[in-house]
């Protein structure tokens, strides 16, 4: 498996953390837009550190993976 340092997008090199920062937002936003749609917040004890222990989460997964 080979792993990139670092991204072209049309010309502008971008960092391959960048890349999976901006995946790992999006995929919270999604996530954030579910939990409350379905009102799993309330189980929650802090909503802001719960969020950002699973944007830490997702950004070392897709760091992994990708």
């Amino acid at each position: 498996m080979v792993m990139t340092q670092v991204v072209d997008l049309g010309g502008l090199l971008v960092s391959a953390f960048v890349v999976n920062l901006a995946l790992s937002l999006l995929t919270l936003a999604i996530l954030r837009w579910l939990m409350g749609w379905f009102d799993l917040w309330r189980f929650v004890w802090d909503p802001p550190l719960a969020q950002f222990g699973i944007l830490i989460c997702l950004l070392g997964l897709y760091t992994l993976i990708l």
